[in-house]
């Protein structure tokens, strides 16, 4: 009699700089993408851009990650809800979760080398990214079909910024920041996403819209009475980006006579540059040279158990263990 499935996960992120030498690496191979560098020609422009881009940047964001401890903890935060998620599937399927880092190791073609030692009559593909963007998830799976063939069934788990247990842990999480405050009514909650280049939102990305909705969603579930805002951060270079910026939203409610700020980070899973220095240590920063006097940030979600619950619900319905249409893609 054969044995139970075997199911192999694999986790997509972005990756990040573990140490200071990796810093410029990185950033090259960040740049050299097609799917975040595009413009007319750019196929012949793009390394030597993504080599001016890395050279010219890395001192300062080499800084920045001395800053936050001298790396990023993307990888290990990762590593920890990959174990997570595996031991939550125990008891219904036997699993394997492999992770694959976009820009950093380990990278695709080591998932890849992983995956063919790891006995599968399944895959299971979970973009850590709960927003579809092309610049994200779609780039981490055009990265994952150019190296890996497979005859086994593929699904692919492409979103999942309106499930009830990833808008739970947000809630969760903002809950647990607001009763630090004796009147947490009196702060104004404010979203922050990583922005996106107009270029790709003119092509149909849904990103900006998934993200609306995932703010509309958590203030419902939330019932909370504060008023709020959405902004974008993060953006790199000449071209336009999804409006309104972080920075100018800070501005905006200091002018406004705001005291009391909380940021939400509401696209990022786990912690890493973008949280710990460009929120936490700039905008606090700024926030508090313009007169904001109470400044908190949401601890990203990590290996929160409404997360890891999240997850292992999408792949059991992936692989039809639980009601719900799965997507598959071989």
């Amino acid at each position: 009699m054969d044995g139970p499935k075997k199911i192999a996960i694999i986790l997509f992120q972005l990756g990040g700089p573990d140490n200071q030498a990796a810093v410029e690496p990185f950033l090259y191979r960040l740049f050299c993408d097609p799917d975040i560098i595009n413009f007319p020609g750019a196929f012949l422009a793009r390394k030597p851009l993504a080599k001016l881009i890395s050279t010219t940047r890395s001192k300062i964001v080499r800084q920045h990650y001395a800053e936050i401890g001298g790396g990023s903890p993307i990888r290990r935060l990762t590593e920890q809800q990959a174990i997570a998620l595996q031991l939550e599937l125990r008891p219904h399927i036997h699993a394997r979760t492999i992770v694959a880092m976009r820009y950093w190791h380990p990278d695709t073609q080591e998932a890849v080398g992983a995956l063919q030692n790891t006995p599968h009559d399944e895959l299971v593909l979970v973009p850590l990214y709960p927003h579809f963007s092309f610049a994200t998830t779609g780039s981490s799976l055009k990265e994952w079909n150019r190296l890996y063939k497979t005859q086994v069934p593929v699904h692919l788990v492409d979103h999942f910024y309106d499930h009830p247990d990833y808008l739970a842990a947000i809630v969760d999480r903002v809950n647990g920041v607001l009763q630090q405050w004796p009147h947490p009514d009196e702060v104004h909650l404010l979203f922050s996403a990583h922005s996106l280049p107009l270029t790709l939102v003119e092509k149909g990305d849904p990103y900006p819209k998934q993200i609306q909705e995932t703010v509309q969603l958590v203030m419902e579930l939330g019932a909370w009475p504060n008023p709020h805002l959405l902004c974008f951060q993060s953006k790199v270079g000449p071209q336009k980006w999804i409006q309104p910026s972080l920075t100018d939203t800070v501005d905006k409610l200091a002018r406004s006579g705001i005291k009391r700020v909380l940021v939400i980070p509401i696209s990022f899973l786990t912690e890493h540059i973008e949280t710990l220095h460009e929120i936490n240590i700039e905008a606090r920063a700024h926030a508090e040279s313009l007169g904001i006097t109470e400044f908190h940030m949401m601890p990203a979600l990590n290996d929160s158990p409404l997360l890891i619950r999240a997850l292992a619900d999408l792949v059991l319905r992936a692989v039809g263990k639980r009601n719900g249409v799965s997507s598959v893609v071989s």
